[in-house]
C-alpha cells in the first residue's frame, strides 16, 4: 500500500526561509560596511578585511566546537536537542551579537566590531547547521529538495538587497546627495536586526513543530578532530605572530593556505594507512571536497569584499573613482548573480518536460535580473549602465545549458569561466572591468552544489560527518580575503590586480574538479551522471 504523502508545513518553512533570507543579508552587506570602516577607521585594506574573517572564522570555530565537543560525550548534541532548538539557540546568539555592535560603534571601536560580527556569525554557524536539516523535515522527504532550492533562492534575495538597505541606513540614500553616516545610523539598522532574530526565536519557541531529529548514530572520529584542533592552533599561532612581529601579512597568510592544505592531506594519507578513528577523513573526494568548498567561498568572498575598495580607486570605473554611497549598485548585482544562477540552478528541482525546463533555463534568469534592476531602481539608483550585462547573463546560461546539471562538468565549466572572466577584468578598466568581476558571482552561483555532492559521494555512514567537515571550510572565506587586501596594499601590485588571486582561486576550482572526477571514478562512482542539488 502506497504511504500518504506528509504536507509541508508552509507556516514554518516561511518563517525558516526568512532566516535564510537574513543570512545572506548580512553577509552581503558587509560589503558596504568594510569600506565605511575602512575610511572611518583609517585602515589598509587588509585591515579591512578582518571584518569578513571575523565572519567566515565563526562559521569555522563554530561547527568545530559542536563537532569536537559530540565527539568527547560520543553523542550528536545538535540531534539530542533537535533542529528545532538548535535554530532557536542560534538566533538568540546572533541576537546578542548584533546588540553588541551597538555599544561597540558608540565606542568607536573596530577590535569590538570585529568581536561582535564573530558573535554574529557563531549564532549563523549553528543555525545553518540546523536549519538545512530541519527545511527537509517540514514535510515530505521526496519534495525536501525543492524546499532547500526555495531557500537557497531566498538566501540570494537577501544578498541582493542586503548592500541596498545597509547603503540606505548608513548614507540616507543609496545615490545621489547622501548624508555622513553616524553612530546613530549603525544603531538603529543593528536594533532592528536583533528585534528580527529576537521575534523569530520567539516564534520558533512557542510554535508547535517538531523538534527535528534523527535516528542517525554519531561516528566518533578521535583523530579527525585532533588534527582538525592542530589546524586550529597553528592558525592561531599565525595570528598570534602576526601581532607581536613585522613579517608580512602576504608571508603569514600563505602560511596559513600550507598548513589548511598539508594537514588535510596528511589526515587523509594516515587514514589510508590506518582508517580507525580518521572517519569520513579517509575518502580523498571529502579531502578534495573540503579544499574546494575553503577555495570557492574563499574566492566568492574576496571578489565582492575588495570590490568597495576597487570601486572608488581613480581611474578605475571614473576619474575620481566611486563615492562610498555610489557603490551598492554594482555590489548588489555581484550578489545578484549569485541570485540569478541559483534560481536558474532551482529548476532542475521541479518536475516539467524538456521542452518546458529549456524554457525556463532562459526566462527564469532574466526575470531574476529584472528584480535586481527594479529593486535598485526603486532605491533611487541609476541603473542605465547596467542594462547590457544582460549579455553576461546569456553567457551563464549557455555554460549552465552546457554543464547539463552535472556535477563535474558544471564545475569544470563554470570555474574555467570564471578564470577568464577575472583575467578580463584585471586587464581592462571602465564597465568591460566591472562587468566581468560582477560576472564572478554568476560562476560562483552553482559551485556549492556541485562541490558538496562531488565531496560526499562514496560516503556512506559518513555522509553526515563529512558534510559537517565541508561546512567547516567555510573558513576561506576568512583567509583568501585578507590575502588579496595584504596584495592590494602591495605598491607593486595594487588592488585592481589582486584580483589575479581570484583568476587563480577559479583555475585551481577548475583542475579540482578534474581531479575529484579521477577520484570518483577511481572507486567505480560514475557520480557525473547524477544531477546536483541547489543551496
Amino acid at each position: 500500500m502506497a504511504q500518504s504523502k506528509q504536507p509541508t508545513n508552509t507556516g514554518a518553512l516561511a518563517t525558516l526561509v526568512i532566516v535564510f533570507f537574513f543570512w545572506g543579508f548580512i553577509a552581503a552587506s558587509n560589503s558596504i560596511f568594510i569600506p565605511f570602516c575602512k575610511s572611518h577607521f583609517g585602515l589598509s585594506q587588509f585591515q579591512s578585511q578582518l571584518i569578513g574573517s571575523a565572519f567566515y572564522g565563526a562559521y569555522f570555530v563554530g561547527s568545530l566546537l559542536l563537532f569536537i565537543v559530540s565527539n568527547v560525550l560520543g553523542y550528536d548534541i545538535l540531534n539530542r536537542i533537535g533542529f528545532k532548538k538548535g535554530i532557536i539557540y542560534g538566533l538568540l546568539i546572533s541576537v546578542v551579537g548584533a546588540l553588541l555592535i551597538v555599544p561597540s560603534a558608540h565606542a568607536n571601536s573596530f577590535p569590538a566590531i570585529l568581536a561582535s560580527f564573530f558573535v554574529v556569525a557563531l549564532g549563523f554557524s549553528l543555525q545553518q547547521t540546523a536549519a538545512q536539516p530541519f527545511a527537509i523535515s517540514l514535510g515530505d522527504p521526496a519534495t525536501g529538495s525543492h524546499r532547500l532550492s526555495l531557500a537557497g533562492g531566498v538566501n540570494s534575495l537577501g544578498t541582493t538587497l542586503g548592500p541596498i538597505i545597509v547603503s540606505l541606513f548608513l548614507f540616507g540614500t543609496v545615490g545621489g546627495e547622501h548624508k555622513e553616516p553616524t553612530v546613530t545610523n549603525i544603531s538603529n539598522l543593528y536594533y532592528i536586526v536583533a528585534g528580527f532574530f529576537a521575534a523569530v526565536a520567539l516564534f520558533f519557541s512557542f510554535s508547535k513543530l517538531p523538534d527535528g531529529k534523527n535516528d542517525e548514530k554519531f561516528e566518533k572520529a578521535s583523530k579527525a578532530s585532533q588534527s582538525l584542533l592542530v589546524m586550529t592552533g597553528l592558525i592561531g599561532a599565525i595570528i598570534v605572530v602576526g601581532q607581536l612581529t613585522n613579517i608580512s601579512k602576504v608571508t603569514l597568510l600563505l602560511m596559513t593556505l600550507v598548513i589548511v592544505v598539508g594537514i588535510l592531506f596528511y589526515s587523509n594519507g594516515q587514514a589510508k594507512t590506518k582508517a580507525e578513528g580518521w572517519g569520513a577523513m579517509r575518502y580523498p573526494q571529502l579531502i578534495y571536497g573540503m579544499l574546494g568548498i575553503f577555495v570557492y567561498v574563499g574566492a566568492e568572498v574576496t571578489i565582492d569584499n575588495n570590490f568597495g575598495a576597487l570601486l572608488m580607486q581613480p581611474d578605475y570605473l571614473t576619474a575620481a573613482g566611486l563615492q562610498e554611497h555610489e557603490i551598492s549598485k554594482y555590489i548588489s548585482l555581484y550578489w545578484g548573480s549569485l541570485m540569478i544562477g541559483r534560481w536558474t540552478g532551482a529548476i532542475g528541482a521541479f518536475e516539467m518536460s524538456p521542452g518546458t525546463k529549456k524554457i525556463a533555463t532562459f526566462v527564469v534568469p532574466f526575470i531574476a535580473f529584472a528584480v535586481i534592476l527594479e529593486v535598485n531602481h526603486a532605491y533611487g539608483n541609476d541603473v542605465s549602465d547596467l542594462y547590457a550585462y544582460a549579455i553576461v547573463v546569456m553567457i551563464g546560461i549557455m555554460a549552465f545549458l552546457f554543464g547539463q546539471e552535472k556535477p563535474v562538468k558544471t564545475l569544470l565549466t563554470v570555474a574555467t569561466l570564471g578564470a577568464i572572466f577575472m583575467l578580463i577584468g584585471v586587464f581592462s578598466k571602465g564597465l568591460l572591468s566591472v562587468y566581468a568581476f560582477m560576472a564572478g558571482g554568476l560562476c560562483c552561483s552553482v559551485m556549492w552544489p556541485s562541490i558538496f555532492a562531488l565531496g560526499v559521494a562514496g560516503l556512506g555512514k559518513y555522509t553526515s560527518q563529512g558534510s559537517a567537515f565541508l561546512i567547516m571550510m567555510i573558513l576561506g572565506g576568512a583567509v583568501i580575503p585578507p590575502l588579496q587586501g595584504s596584495l592590494g596594499d602591495m605598491s607593486a601590485v595594487g588592488i585592481h590586480h589582486s584580483y589575479l588571486l581570484a583568476a587563480a582561486c577559479f583555475a585551481f576550482l577548475a583542475y579540482l574538479a578534474l581531479k575529484l572526477k579521477s577520484v570518483l571514478v577511481s572507486q567505480g562512482l560514475d557520480f557525473d551522471s547524477q544531477v546536483s542539488g541547489g543551496h
